[in-house]
């Protein structure tokens, strides 16, 4: 069974790692024969009237669960690891549910998210398919994890942070080995060409592909004849203005189901 996990706000200004590296450090810790089939980075609005810690992304987890498991044994073992990792100052939330359990409601919760303020109300009247919880502090974080996981399921935004051999890649490869990762190349430029199998991609020490048509898809731009370079790199660090100042300390709790 297929099953989506959505983390949303579990770091504060002072934390040593944020929710793309939590969730990732997740990935090691699935029951059973199950396995990471992917981590996708959600962005939400940085609007002065949502409190966030720096770039106000959610990201969303999606596992294969081994048959002999059950959806109890991922949640208890999430929330484990969110109890023992979550920063103090922070307001974690978490989703889990099947990808047949996500509705259309769902979808359209995370899209609006995107763009507008959300309340926890509203995550908990669109979530009742599913399992969703608060972990702390505001519980705040509930709005995030749903929305990665309604996001996900769309499957047209976002960008995978863990996907198969991802992170192994080596940072000169050709389109054919990005295709054999499992990795889809599409060119971005104003009047594209098609990436041929034996084209050669460059500067790809940091890969991050979109989640475009439920998928993993790099978008590159075209330097040569033959030769592409990814559309999109890596950012520095950094806290936007309109991060709320320190939150209230956490405490294990459940909000919604």
């Amino acid at each position: 069974m297929r099953v989506y996990l959505g983390f949303d706000d579990t770091d504060d200004r002072d934390a040593v790692m944020g929710t793309g590296r939590l969730v990732r450090e997740f990935g090691g810790k699935l029951p059973g024969a199950s396995t990471l089939v992917g981590i996708v980075r959600h962005q939400l609005p940085r609007l002065e009237s949502i409190p966030y810690t720096s770039n106000n992304s959610s990201a969303c987890a999606i596992i294969d669960l081994d048959p002999e498991c059950t959806l109890e044994t991922l949640r208890d073992r999430a929330v484990a690891h969110l109890d023992a990792l979550c920063a103090p100052g922070s307001d974690p939330g978490l989703c889990l549910a099947p990808e047949t359990a996500v509705t259309g409601d769902m979808v359209a919760f995370g899209r609006q998210a995107t763009g507008v303020r959300l309340t926890q109300q509203q995550a908990m009247d669109t979530a009742r398919s599913v399992e969703l919880y608060g972990l702390g502090g505001t519980n705040d974080g509930i709005i995030g994890a749903l929305a990665a996981v309604g996001l996900t399921k769309h499957g047209w935004c976002g960008r995978f942070i863990e996907y198969g051999r991802l992170r192994d890649l080596p940072p000169a490869l050709s389109v054919r080995e990005l295709n054999d990762a499992g990795i889809a190349v599409v060119s971005v430029d104003r009047d594209p060409l098609v990436p041929l199998p034996d084209d050669a991609i460059t500067d790809a020490a940091w890969l991050r592909p979109s989640l475009w048509d439920g998928r993993p898809v790099l978008q590159v731009k075209r330097l040569a004849d033959g030769v592409w370079t990814p559309a999109h790199g890596k950012r520095g660090r950094h806290n936007a203005p309109g991060a709320h100042p320190e939150k209230p300390s956490a405490t294990l709790s459940c909000s919604a189901r």
